[in-house]
């Protein structure tokens, strides 16, 4: 089965469990980080963006249950949860779903079955994320027609700037760090040093130069966001599920049982 690919957490603290489906995941072309526990999955949660976190329930330090609230909760993610655990009554399932999780898959499982649940994950959240324009103040940008509009004014972008452009609106008002955008536009190769930081004041000359308000900040030693500071709170129209997605390196697997 093709796919196009993806980046994916693996939440699993069953060491033969979590290398078993983050190599085949691999092999099938997707990109995949592993987190331990439950705190260092709300870490690489708030730091990166996923197409599909597969999130264990019984999890240390910080159940899988409070981690999937947390998730929509505090960080206000929309990334598609996909639930793994033993636990299958009525109940249990249930209760995973009414936290958060977008899908729920009892152990042992067919890994082919998993891909399949994650392949359809990925398309809905995708679907969703072109479904509508995003909007932060006065700036509209429509991923599907490709075009940004700032007032009654249609912008000129780049390719890389319009994708760019459609990180930082969408993840607004976070901040996104450099590695994060890196990861998703040049797909984890790192590009010139001065590669991005040209892509980006040829953004800030496009979108804010010409306009009273700026748009476009710079937050020093952690990244970049889109925001209206003037006042009245960042909007967006819809709000969208994060992501299209990255490469990333595949962080290190310790302690899993």
């Amino acid at each position: 089965m093709k796919n196009n690919g993806g980046l994916i957490l693996i939440v699993e603290d069953h060491m033969a469990i979590a290398e078993m489906v983050g190599e085949f995941l691999e092999s099938r072309g997707y990109e995949v980080d592993f987190a331990r526990d439950g705190a260092d999955a709300l870490r690489l949660t708030a730091e990166n963006t996923y197409d599909v976190i597969l999130l264990d329930r019984s999890l240390p330090r910080v159940d899988g249950l409070d981690v999937c609230r947390r998730i929509r909760g505090e960080q206000r993610r929309a990334t598609p949860i996909l639930m793994l655990t033993a636990r299958d009554t009525l109940d249990d399932k249930v209760t995973g779903l009414e936290a958060g999780a977008d899908d729920y898959l009892t152990k042992p499982f067919a890994i082919q079955e998993l891909e399949a649940r994650i392949a359809v994950l990925i398309r809905r959240g995708r679907k969703a994320m072109g479904g509508g324009a995003l909007r932060v103040a006065d700036l509209v940008l429509d991923p599907e027609a490709m075009t940004v509009h700032r007032g009654d004014q249609e912008l000129r972008l780049s390719p890389t700037g319009f994708q760019l452009l459609n990180i930082l609106m969408r993840e607004s008002p976070r901040v996104v760090s450099r590695q994060e955008i890196e990861r998703e536009i040049w797909k984890g190769e790192s590009p010139d040093s001065d590669t991005l930081r040209s892509h980006l004041y040829n953004l800030r000359k496009s979108m804010d130069r010409p306009f009273d308000n700026p748009l476009l900040h710079t937050m020093q030693s952690a990244g970049y966001k889109v925001a209206d500071l003037s006042g009245s709170p960042a909007q967006r129209a819809p709000t969208s599920p994060a992501q299209i997605h990255h490469a990333s390196q595949p962080s290190a697997v310790a302690g899993m049982h």
